[in-house]
């Protein structure tokens, strides 16, 4: 029997609602029912929490394969929650773009500025600079957010982060702003060697 039948048989012994069992083990009631339909596994400290609650073994709980299982699940869930945290905080740190001098001002005073202070390129150049480094930044504190949250649009949001890295080394260096696409590229390169190392 899977642990996830066996879960479900505890529970109904006990006449307790998925509900319920989630409030005794301070989990989210998603969690019991991802349990109880095999789609899921807890994590060790749950696993323990169980066994207390339900006063069996962990062996009775779960088989070694399952454990096996659960083991590798986790260690999944937390790759791609590192790289998600990582590749967030990357994506913030393109927030300096609009602070750090790398930008080409044309023949108007020095010869970098900072985003902010950048006045020798047309006004809807100047936008659309600020628009896509605006939409990273945003990006990066939802995948921040989806780091730390349990369920399947971390995925699109990560997604969404590496478009937009891509999208701004293109305007950059399209724009001939080639020290702010650099700055990109470089954070892109690092996103694009946490993302291969996570799914090895």
């Amino acid at each position: 029997m899977e642990f996830g039948e066996k879960l479900q048989e505890l529970r109904k012994a006990r006449s307790l609602t998925q509900e319920q069992l989630a409030e005794a083990l301070y989990v989210s009631r998603t969690a019991v029912s991802k349990w109880e339909s095999g789609r899921g596994y807890p994590s060790i400290d749950s696993l323990r929490e169980v066994s207390r609650f339900f006063s069996v073994t962990i062996d009775e709980l779960i088989s070694p394969d399952e454990v096996v299982s659960a083991a590798q699940a986790e260690k999944r869930s937390f790759a791609h929650g590192y790289t998600s945290l990582v590749c967030g905080l990357l994506d913030v740190l393109s927030a300096l773009l609009l602070v750090v001098p790398v930008f080409g001002n044309g023949n108007e005073g020095p010869t970098t500025v900072s985003l902010l202070a950048l006045t020798g390129v047309s006004p809807w150049v100047r936008a659309a600079f600020a628009a896509c480094v605006g939409a990273t930044v945003l990006c990066g504190f939802c995948e921040l957010v989806a780091s730390r949250a349990d369920g399947g649009w971390g995925k699109v949001v990560l997604a969404a982060g590496v478009a937009l890295s891509d999208a701004g080394v293109a305007v950059f260096i399209l724009a001939r702003q080639p020290y702010a696409g650099i700055i990109c590229f470089a954070l892109l390169a690092t996103k694009a060697v946490l993302l291969w190392r996570r799914d090895r």
